[in-house]
């Protein structure tokens, strides 16, 4: 999806149905913001470990977080009209911390929040190993990671669909590297082809990875500008990370 579609690719994003909800969520909304915050609970959880908290305590205190915003959702009125899912579940976590919520006990408020995703804290460690980064900084980084984690598994995915699974996985690596020609010629080898070829298919990778990019993207925004904005500010955060 690029930024130059139409407005009608918008208006059933999974945020733009949060933000059309004007009264408490309604099934597809609910729907929609679950699997949202289901996505990105890894970079709340990055946020707060960098803020000092133990492994345990920023698990439940994500967990406490989630479950206040649906119970509380239409509060966070100035956060909603920012209009990006990334900015807005940002500006709810600070003022959730700053009102000083006590960490409640696991109720059946959204029961598909209560498991965290698996391998919390390794992908903190792996993501934030030098330790030189603010809590915001790991939030974006982790949004961004999370982002092109999701974008990877669904070409991956495809690749399958279609029988090239082990051509997908050859070529991985070099989805954002240049391919050596030597490897090039030794991939050609392996997969009895010639090395344009090999080339080709990495070219046609690349682009699908970039459209999934942008459908993961879509779903955070409810507009082609935000998305185009968001693309922006995705490419920043990783070029900063280096």
């Amino acid at each position: 999806m690029m930024p130059g579609d139409s407005r009608q690719h918008f208006e059933r994003t999974h945020w733009s149905l949060v933000m059309r909800c004007d009264q408490p969520l309604a099934t597809d909304a609910r729907e929609a913001l679950v699997e949202l915050c289901l996505r990105y609970w890894y970079p709340i959880y990055a946020y707060l470990r960098r803020d000092g908290r133990s492994p345990a305590g920023a698990q439940e205190i994500t967990r406490s977080f989630l479950q206040h915003l649906f119970r509380h959702f239409r509060d966070g009125g100035t956060a909603l009209a920012q209009g990006r899912f990334r900015q807005y579940l940002l500006a709810r976590l600070r003022a959730f911390l700053e009102s000083e919520q006590p960490v409640a006990p696991v109720v059946d408020v959204v029961t598909e929040l209560i498991e965290p995703p698996p391998d919390l804290e390794s992908r903190y460690q792996r993501d934030n190993g030098s330790g030189a980064q603010s809590p915001e900084q790991a939030y974006q980084l982790g949004f961004a990671l999370e982002l092109l984690a999701r974008a990877c598994d669904r070409l991956r995915a495809e690749a399958g669909q279609t029988g090239r699974l082990d051509m997908y996985d050859a070529l991985q690596p070099f989805l954002a590297i240049d391919l050596p020609s030597a490897e090039a010629e030794e991939l050609g080898k392996r997969f009895g082809t010639r090395s344009v070829v090999v080339a080709v298919a990495l070219r046609r990778l690349r682009q699908r990875f970039r459209e999934l990019i942008d459908t993961e993207l879509a779903d955070t925004v409810a507009s082609a500008d935000e998305l185009l904005a968001e693309q922006h500010a995705l490419f920043a955060v990783l070029r900063e990370r280096g």
